[in-house]
């Protein structure tokens, strides 16, 4: 195990091509070839979320700067995500053999052709009115719509039109910040797990006004077991009992199952609701866990340490001392760990994230990622 510097070396690329010829041979089946041509179409997506989808957003909006080791994988420079490569979302996007998603709040080098990134690093869905909560992400893309239409009346040929945004498939990934300010107010269990219908019902809002607007497609992604994050297991407890045979904590994973549970509920409703839409919920939680349950088969190192952080094993985190100050610990490049710094996943782990989302074994319906552009 090597700390204290940066090695050599970057993540492969998967080519598209390759990445769907893998999965196609994992579900043992063949796509039509009219179907397997969609990937060449331009896929329109608009992400709402956290840090967990956030490709530059924070740092465009507020200015603030995420220098390397952040994005030393697969980029080898700096991006403005909170990762040492690639997100979930950029991952599913090469899938779709389209672009990465633009931050909706930058202002230079943006391509808004396959749509905008509204994902915000910290975003919560309460206070509703409080930048950058799921509610104004929502607003921020009733703005980028009307602009769109505008623009394209007046001749544009460069921006989503009408029928892109009726078509696009519109992810929302949020209610982990949600999740951990309840549980970290010293709170009690009960009173934590209270707050969830609450946020459960900020995502219901934000879906309903999408769909009242035209929105169609929408792709829900639950929160993971915020009880195997290196930053709340570092955290003082009075001994080991709370942990599960994983070394999670397991009131907060009970948590987060919960925030889960009431998710699909919702998804189920809204699908009874809106029978004109295609709502697909999946479960994340479950497949993060099993990475973390079945860590040495995937080849990663300590399942619940950080590469990026402070203070050496078990979890290599401190709140003082976070990833991109001078005093980290980095681990080598040449090594695979699950959690980057403590809080987000690396390139390594969602790559692996992505692929089993795209299997679809892990969503309700089990429709593959590519059905939008099909349908």
């Amino acid at each position: 195990m090597a700390w204290g510097g940066v090695t050599g070396g970057r993540c492969e690329r998967i080519s598209v091509m390759g990445w769907w010829l893998l999965l196609l041979a994992v579900a043992g089946y063949l796509v039509p070839a009219a179907e397997a041509a969609c990937s060449a179409e331009r896929v329109v997506i608009f992400n709402f979320g956290d840090s967990n989808s956030d490709t530059g957003g924070l740092s465009a909006g507020l200015g603030y700067i995420f220098p390397l080791p952040e994005g030393r994988v697969f980029f080898n420079r700096s991006t403005g995500r909170v990762c040492d490569g690639r997100l979930i979302l950029d991952l599913l996007c090469e899938s779709l053999n389209t672009s990465y998603l633009s931050p909706y709040l930058e202002s230079l080098g943006s391509d808004f052709r396959n749509g905008a990134n509204f994902a915000i690093s910290g975003s919560t869905t309460q206070p509703r009115n409080q930048p950058f909560s799921l509610f104004i992400q929502v607003l921020q893309f009733f703005r980028f719509k009307s602009k769109s239409l505008e623009l394209v009346a007046q001749g544009s040929k460069n921006l989503v039109n009408e029928e892109g945004f009726k078509n696009a498939i519109y992810m929302i990934d949020i209610g982990q910040n949600d999740l951990s300010a309840a549980f970290g107010s010293n709170a009690s269990f009960d009173l934590a797990i209270a707050k969830i219908p609450s946020v459960i019902a900020e995502i219901k809002n934000a879906i309903k006004m999408l769909h009242d607007t035209g929105s169609r497609n929408f792709w829900i992604h639950n929160t993971g077991p915020l009880g195997c994050l290196p930053q709340k297991l570092a955290l003082p407890r009075k001994n080991d009992t709370i942990l599960d045979p994983y070394g999670c904590l397991s009131a907060l994973n009970i948590g987060a199952m919960e925030f889960n549970s009431q998710l699909s509920k919702l998804c189920d409703e809204l699908r009874s609701e809106y029978s004109d839409s295609t709502i697909v919920y999946t479960d994340i939680y479950s497949i993060k866990y099993d990475l973390i349950a079945n860590s040495t088969e995937y080849g990663f190192e300590s399942p619940v340490m950080a590469c990026c952080g402070y203070g050496g094993p078990p979890y290599n985190y401190n709140a003082n001392i976070t990833c991109g100050n001078s005093n980290c610990q980095v681990c080598s490049e040449n090594l695979k760990y699950i959690s980057w710094d403590g809080v987000h996943y690396s390139d390594a782990a969602n790559t692996i994230v992505a692929s089993k989302i795209l299997s679809t074994e892990y969503s309700n319906p089990k429709l593959k990622f590519d059905y939008f552009c099909s349908s």
